[in-house]
């Protein structure tokens, strides 16, 4: 099983990439956030990689980090959550703020993931909430429970405007990677929810 690679950025799109390594070229799954971590093509990378084997394909998933790789696989094993639910959760967050909002049952901040909905994170927080405080070697919290949007704890504004955005057509992946660029090269800390579908929407018309 492979369960690391290091090679050549030689194609690179968001939540893909292809390495190679030896001359053979692996097609790599990835989160928003590894993706983000990518070197400019044709540089050389590692990434700690998941193998996992189906009846019709053999798909790699790769992360920047074995942390991120350790928290996906805690996720992949939540009944309900595949793998392609598993790096989109990952890409909402940084691999710390994520494991926090699971060792405090933050349903609000879970489900301000597209396609995790209270259900889901509930799961999420009950089976998981145990394992990754004994990660963050802190002690569970299991009275910080955020009861969601619906009940007076709004998600963040730029969890707004993603929602927003793709209820309006525009790819997830797409949509998120715009969003963390705007994070990247503009001061967003006073944005409200018109601040980032303004300049988001202002990315996404040029890109189309």
């Amino acid at each position: 099983m492979i369960a690391a690679l290091q090679g050549k950025i030689i194609q690179k799109s968001p939540g893909q990439a292809v390495l190679d390594v030896g001359g053979v070229g692996y097609e790599v799954l990835l989160s928003l956030r590894s993706y983000e971590a990518l070197p400019a093509l044709h540089q050389e990378v590692q990434l700690f990689v998941q193998t996992i084997v189906r009846e019709d394909a053999i798909i790699l998933y790769g992360f920047a980090s074995a942390e991120e790789k350790k928290l996906f696989l805690l996720l992949i094993g939540v009944s309900g959550i595949g793998p392609k639910l598993a790096l989109t959760t990952l890409g909402g967050f940084s691999v710390v703020d994520l494991q926090k909002a699971i060792a405090s049952r933050d349903i609000g901040r879970l489900t301000t993931v597209p396609g995790v909905g209270k259900k889901t994170a509930e799961r999420i927080c009950m089976e998981l909430a145990e394992k990754v405080a004994l990660i963050l070697d802190v002690p569970e919290m299991p009275g910080v429970v955020s009861p969601g949007p619906a009940s007076g704890m709004p998600a963040s504004p730029q969890a707004d405007a993603a929602s927003a955005l793709i209820n309006l057509g525009y790819g997830e992946q797409q949509v998120w990677q715009t969003l963390r660029s705007l994070e990247k090269e503009q001061d967003t800390t006073a944005y409200a929810l018109e601040d980032w579908l303004r300049q988001a929407l202002r990315r996404l018309a040029t890109a189309r």
